[in-house]
């Protein structure tokens, strides 16, 4: 059985996650923290100053977080010290914030997943786009996403691991936010950031010569998705020798 703690249990995807643990046989949902104290599926959720001692008490083999950064550069650190595992899903990170929270698990000793994405389908799409980007470097091309209107970090995450690999395949080259104005298109990655109503998360990268585009996109219809996937993954770590993964690790790409 593993026992899971849960960062931000009251949020969208700690509600999300607590679901299907909660649900899951071969798990054990202990609680978590949030701003606020009180219950999640009957289990306690206490505040952040009581986060120790509440590892202390319940020893949760895994910490999964899916917050803010500002929230997790301290939730990290707190689990690591305490020997959880961790599951990390927030975006939005600091070079400084990552560097915190990588030192913490280093310091630990303890094993941990971070992604910017939990999708299966996102993940082979991060295949697809170096694939795309290794023959198609000489296109045009633009980086579209889409969320919901409480989404505070822009671009997302996943689409900074989107520009991340482009760069990697055909870089360096000039991102450009938006346009506006009498300016003729250069050779430049277009990225565009659509935040409204409740988008669960679309990313669509196109490239485009004077004769054909070529789009891939990924439209999640559900939290559940990136949910399932962090799951997955807390499943996998299990036993694994202490170091930084990612989800390529996890599904074996």
């Amino acid at each position: 059985m593993i026992k899971v703690a849960i960062c931000g249990a009251f949020g969208r995807m700690g509600m999300t996650i607590g679901g299907i643990v909660n649900k899951d046989p071969e798990m054990d949902l202990v609680g978590g923290v949030d701003m606020q104290e009180g219950e999640v599926f009957g289990r306690p959720v206490v505040l952040a100053e009581q986060f120790a001692s509440f590892l202390a008490d319940k020893k949760p083999d895994v910490v999964i977080d899916f917050t803010v950064a500002a929230a997790s550069v301290k939730n990290i650190p707190v689990a690591a010290a305490a020997g959880c595992a961790i599951i990390l899903g927030t975006t939005g990170l600091t070079i400084e914030q990552r560097a915190i929270i990588d030192d913490a698990i280093a310091k630990g000793g303890v094993t941990a997943v971070i992604s910017s994405n939990y999708s299966i389908g996102m993940n082979i799409l991060w295949l697809l786009v170096r694939e795309a980007a290794q023959r198609l470097g000489d296109y045009d091309i633009e980086v579209t996403e889409a969320h919901h209107r409480y989404k505070k970090d822009a671009p997302s995450g996943t689409a900074k691991t989107i520009l991340e690999i482009l760069q990697e395949e055909i870089g360096p080259r000039e991102e450009v936010y938006g346009r506006e104005g009498m300016k003729e298109r250069g050779n430049e990655i277009g990225v565009h950031v659509i935040r409204g109503g409740d988008i669960v998360g679309d990313h669509a990268i196109t490239f485009a010569s004077n004769y054909e585009t070529v789009t891939l996109s990924h439209r999640a219809y559900d939290r559940g998705v990136f949910a399932e996937g962090a799951v997955r993954a807390t499943k996998w770590l299990v036993g694994k020798k202490p170091a930084i993964y990612g989800m390529k690790d996890v599904l074996g790409l």
